[in-house]
């Protein structure tokens, strides 16, 4: 079960809960749409939020309630609603005002709004946005290689940062590589939030470090990964030795240790 602190959390605005209905596949409205978007702001849910209960958002809703130690039956009664009006933030104003434009958004804690609405693509694939342009900064959008949005980089910073501050950088790029490999790899999610949020795969997650703010070495080790680093050797796992308990992840081959972290095939 995971227990993470109310204060780890901005608390969402009580007018703006849940209806008491249970919501359950097939399910359809602005509960849903609330439901979508407090999943997506934990990075449970990455599909479009669209007021429609899905398969999408049912496998998302289990995996929320098996990371915080819920019946997993993806039914959201009662307590399950409790769990996510406690742990997440929900702007009803914004998320439907995205809606009625007919925006492509997203909505995940620690992202500025202003970086979650995407603008429309144009025939070269990238975002329409006149300012942007090389500005010499390697955090705006036209540093960043294709394939990776700023939510990736913002939601790999903070797992970084949650994983392995205090780690020399070099360990801190080894994990955000390992990140990347997981999501490259067939075994794994293949989106960054799906491998960071897969349930028991990252401590940080579990005990709510992960919704600590990074700070820019934290970043600058994603963007290095990103850009092709991988000083982890393609590892796909890592684990500390003086805490780890798992027999099975010592059976994984080792490829080597990089400051606290063993890292593995």
């Amino acid at each position: 079960m995971v227990n993470i602190p109310l204060s780890s959390y901005e608390n969402s605005q009580q007018s703006h809960a849940f209806s008491p209905r249970v919501l359950q596949k097939g399910a359809t409205g602005d509960d849903v749409i609330e439901l979508q978007a407090r999943l997506q702001y934990l990075g449970f849910y990455n599909g479009d939020i669209d007021g429609v209960f899905g398969w999408r958002t049912y496998w998302a809703v289990r995996n929320f309630q098996y990371e915080f130690g819920l019946t997993v039956d993806g039914l959201v009664g009662a307590e399950t609603k409790e769990r996510l009006v406690r742990a997440s933030r929900f702007d009803r104003e914004f998320i439907h005002e995205q809606i009625r434009q007919g925006r492509d958004f997203t909505y995940y804690g620690g992202v500025p709004k202003e970086q979650q609405v995407k603008r429309q693509p144009d025939r070269g694939g990238q975002a329409a946005n006149p300012g942007n342009q090389t500005t010499g900064t390697r955090t705006t959008a036209v540093n960043v290689p294709a394939g990776y949005s700023q939510n990736d980089i913002q939601m790999m910073a903070q797992a970084v940062y949650g994983e392995a501050r205090g780690e020399p950088y070099v360990g801190q790029v080894a994990v955000a590589a390992v990140i990347l490999n997981r999501v490259e790899s067939p075994s794994f999610p293949n989106t960054v939030s799906g491998v960071i949020f897969e349930p028991r795969a990252f401590t940080a997650v579990s005990d709510g470090q992960i919704w600590l703010t990074p700070d820019e070495t934290a970043r600058q080790a994603v963007l290095d990964a990103i850009n092709g680093w991988d000083p982890s050797g393609n590892a796909l796992y890592y684990f500390n030795p003086n805490t780890a308990t798992s027999d099975w992840i010592w059976s994984r081959p080792q490829i080597k240790q990089i400051g606290k972290h063993i890292f593995t095939k």
